[in-house]
């Protein structure tokens, strides 16, 4: 009998701890071999580890700003909608559940399946179709838990939280305390350039950013947040700083612990980092980790299934998205629509390659999102934002992330133009469906149907002022018939 909407229940520790979950998971954990591969050596991949934290907090902190100027939930969609328009917002949509969201659930699911095995198969390799199902079972238990309730999802991130930085001091002590006693013979020779491949930097920067990815996760639930003018900048900064702290402490302690060889063959790094520096938590940091991998997947799943649902209400995907389940005040139709994508990744993707095709259109619409905001300070300069960064951090955000976007075709040319053309690939469809506007006539009533089966009701306004419409015509048609008769 009540209203029915997505409630505001992200306090200022959730809103902390789902950027602390969502940017600490797998990426710390596998990107460090990434990076190392594509910098050449030790300190150039330092160098990228800190360039990527500090492009990070740019990052961050314009999208603090777009949440507080644009008041509506959906993160880089909305912010490109609102700011670029329909067709860029659409083509960011395309790709985003097409390729980036799945292609990034599954690279998350694959670290968490092989962390979670490790300890069983140790020292070999977990067999691959074994590390897949847990890692599908992971993703699905997740999947359940959203589709459920969106506090006991909030507390599981907060708990994970925990967890995460648990795991990360856990390499970053014994590290610290054997760097103390001398053992710097890895970094010898830390800056070789004749191993520095220029084309390759931009993968370096894509993984680096992979493992921070999640500075704009809290622009994705704006309207599910407590007091955001004054949580969202809080929560970033705050969280945004703590996490360039501990990945440049856990990326020392790696190095610290292993030789450059010994990085790139493994495929696990702080497995093999526990294996030399403590052996007696051989069995622990592992399953830390992998609780890690799974706070991420919790709060991947969170707030994209916010993104399809404001652009079902936004008209741009079906209505059957726009819709709460009435108990449990939860988008459960876009909760559950990434399952099969997902699922069809992680059975024939490699953790690389899958990272290397979702960060290009990735990073293509952060750029966009944040030259979004520069136009939209333009448009509307009489408008008083709670939270304003300095000219120059947009601008800079953006032309890097467009350029090492641009860089980025001569690094892998094969994995980019496959992500280019699932970006290209949206223009037809947008002008032959979203832009004629799809008839109502043809989606509503399928709607209807469902909803009233699964205990939905829509959000959109669109579709209930065409439900009040087609019942007044109804109506009519009775009364003229009573008429006549």
């Amino acid at each position: 009998e009540e209203a029915v909407f997505l409630r505001r229940k992200i306090t200022l520790l959730r809103a902390f701890s789902l950027l602390i979950g969502s940017m600490v998971g797998s990426g710390i954990f596998i990107s460090p071999k990434g990076v190392l591969k594509n910098s050449g050596s030790v300190g150039f991949s330092l160098v990228v580890w800190f360039a990527c934290g500090l492009l990070s907090m740019f990052g961050a902190l314009c999208y603090a700003e777009l949440g507080t100027r644009i008041t509506k939930s959906g993160g880089h969609y909305i912010y490109i909608l609102e700011t670029l328009g329909p067709l860029p917002s659409f083509l960011f949509l395309w790709a985003e559940f097409f390729a980036i969201r799945p292609a990034n659930s599954a690279v998350v699911s694959l670290a968490f399946g092989r962390y979670m095995l490790e300890p069983f198969f140790a020292p070999c390799a977990a067999p691959v179709p074994a590390v897949k199902l847990v890692s599908l079972l992971g993703y699905y238990m997740v999947l359940t838990l959203n589709s459920w309730s969106v506090t006991w999802s909030a507390r599981l991130q907060t708990a994970l939280s925990i967890v995460k930085l648990l795991a990360l001091a856990l390499i970053i002590v014994p590290g610290m305390m054997l760097l103390a006693q001398g053992h710097t013979e890895n970094f010898q020779d830390a800056f070789n350039r004749q191993s520095l491949v220029l084309d390759k930097l931009p993968l370096a920067f894509y993984a680096g950013m992979f493992a921070y990815s999640g500075w704009f996760q809290t622009s994705f639930v704006r309207e599910e947040l407590v007091r955001p003018e004054r949580n969202i900048p809080l929560a970033v900064i705050v969280s945004v700083i703590t996490v360039i702290v501990g990945y440049m402490l856990t990326n020392v302690s790696y190095y610290t612990v292993l030789a450059t060889q010994d990085v790139l063959a493994s495929p696990a790094v702080a497995v093999s980092f526990v294996q030399r520096a403590f052996k007696s938590l051989i069995s622990v940091v592992p399953v830390l980790v992998a609780l890690s991998c799974f706070g991420t997947m919790n709060g991947g799943i969170f707030t994209f299934s916010r993104t399809l649902f404001v652009a079902s209400r936004e008209g741009q995907w079906p209505p059957l998205f726009s819709m709460i389940h009435i108990r449990r005040h939860t988008p459960l139709p876009a909760v559950m629509l990434m399952f099969p994508l997902v699922t069809a990744m992680v059975c024939i993707g490699d953790i690389y390659h899958l990272m290397n095709f979702f960060s290009f259109s990735r990073w293509l619409f952060i750029g966009l999102a944040t030259l979004g905001l520069i136009v939209h300070r333009h448009r509307h300069p009489e408008l008083r934002s709670p939270f304003k960064v300095p000219l120059f951090v947009p601008i800079s955000f953006t032309i890097i992330c467009l350029f090492t976007v641009a860089m980025s075709f001569y690094s892998d040319p094969v994995n980019i133009s496959i992500g280019c053309t699932m970006v290209l690939s949206g223009f037809p469809v947008y002008y032959l469906i979203i832009h004629r506007q799809m008839s109502n006539h043809c989606r509503s009533p399928f709607c209807k149907y469902i909803s009233s089966g699964l205990n939905f009701l829509p959000f959109s306004p669109p579709l209930s002022d065409y439900l009040t419409h087609k019942l007044q015509l109804l109506l009519e048609v009775v009364q003229q018939e009573i008429k006549t008769y």
